[in-house]
This record gives structure tokens, C-alpha cells and sequence, in this order.
């Protein structure tokens, strides 16, 4: 189990109680502010304990989702604008707009952890909106794969998505000429 350094405190009353448990290998310190019961702790759990509000999204989410085989360098997170910044190197943050930010989210179980991602709808609609951001071979590879998978693909969804934004008739055609 992982444990945040508000509840192994709770664990452990003291300083000395918790050092003495590091000591004889009863807990371990993963990184700052995180303790596992486990030596080695898969990653993904580590994210979801410290940042449980975030959602995987765009390289990491397309790989989860195998869209991609190409594995991402970093974790991408989607967090509210009034996020403050992440600090960890390993990790690309994409500020959301509120009203934006729970639209498509859903869980999905990667290596027997349960996290926060968005909808393979959503990310379709993000992966046409930021197409210029985007390595071109890694954006065929992807819109490729969402063609094989059209038919399990939400319209509405996607329509419902594509509506919240300024662009909505470019992005609809672009999806619809790339897409379908």
C-alpha cells in the first residue's frame, strides 16, 4: 500500500518510530512525501496517490489506450487552471479550463492501477486540436489507429466535445476528413 506523509504519521507517531521502520524495512520512502509497504511500487500509483485529482491525457493517455506503441517520456497530466505547477521533472502538465477539465474523464485499469484518463472520444478531439503541436508521424500513427476503432467511437460524444470550443466547424471537418 502507498501512503502519503499525512497518513504514515498516522502509522507511525513519531520521527523516531518511522525512521526505526525505514531502518528495518517495514516501510520505504519512495520518493519525498510518499511511503509504500512495498520496496518497488509501480509508477502509475505513485502519480495517482500524489496527484489524485489529475487525468492522464494526450501521450501517456494514447498509449494507455493503445492508440500508440510509442511510450511516452513523460507522464501527461491534465490539471485545472488553478492548479498550482508540478514540480516533478518526469511529469508535462496541460492547464485545463474548468469547465473543461471533467468532460470524458473515466478510469481505466494500466498494470493493476486504477487511474483518472479521458475517453478515447475526448482524445480525439484534443489530438485534432492541438494537430500542429504534434510530431507528424506520431499524429498519423495515432488518427490511423482511430480508424480502426471508428465504429466504437461515441459521435455524440465527440460532437458534444467539439461544441465547447471556438473552432467547433474546423475541428468537426478536420475530424470528419481525417477520420471518417
Amino acid at each position: 500500500m502507498i501512503y502519503s506523509r499525512k497518513e504514515i504519521s498516522k502509522k507511525y507517531n513519531s520521527t523516531y518510530q518511522l525512521n526505526k521502520a525505514l531502518k528495518n524495512k517495514k516501510i520505504f520512502k519512495i520518493q519525498n512525501g510518499i511511503y509504500s509497504d512495498e520496496e518497488f511500487v509501480n509508477p502509475l500509483a505513485v502519480i495517482k496517490k500524489k496527484y489524485p485529482n489529475a487525468i492522464f491525457t494526450m501521450d501517456s493517455a494514447f498509449y494507455y489506450w493503445n492508440l500508440t506503441d510509442v511510450i511516452p517520456d513523460k507522464f501527461c497530466l491534465a490539471t485545472k487552471r488553478i492548479n498550482s505547477r508540478y514540480k516533478d521533472e518526469d511529469i508535462k502538465q496541460y492547464f485545463i479550463e474548468d469547465e473543461l477539465f471533467e468532460f470524458g474523464k473515466t478510469t481505466l485499469n494500466v498494470e493493476n492501477v486504477e487511474i483518472n484518463i479521458y475517453d478515447k472520444e475526448r482524445l480525439l478531439v484534443e489530438l485534432v486540436r492541438k494537430k500542429n503541436q504534434i510530431p507528424f508521424d506520431f499524429y498519423k500513427e495515432i488518427i490511423s489507429n482511430y480508424r480502426k476503432i471508428v465504429n466504437n467511437l461515441d459521435s455524440f460524444k465527440i460532437s458534444e466535445y467539439i461544441s465547447y470550443y471556438k473552432n467547433e466547424e474546423t475541428l468537426y471537418n478536420r475530424m470528419q476528413s481525417e477520420v471518417y
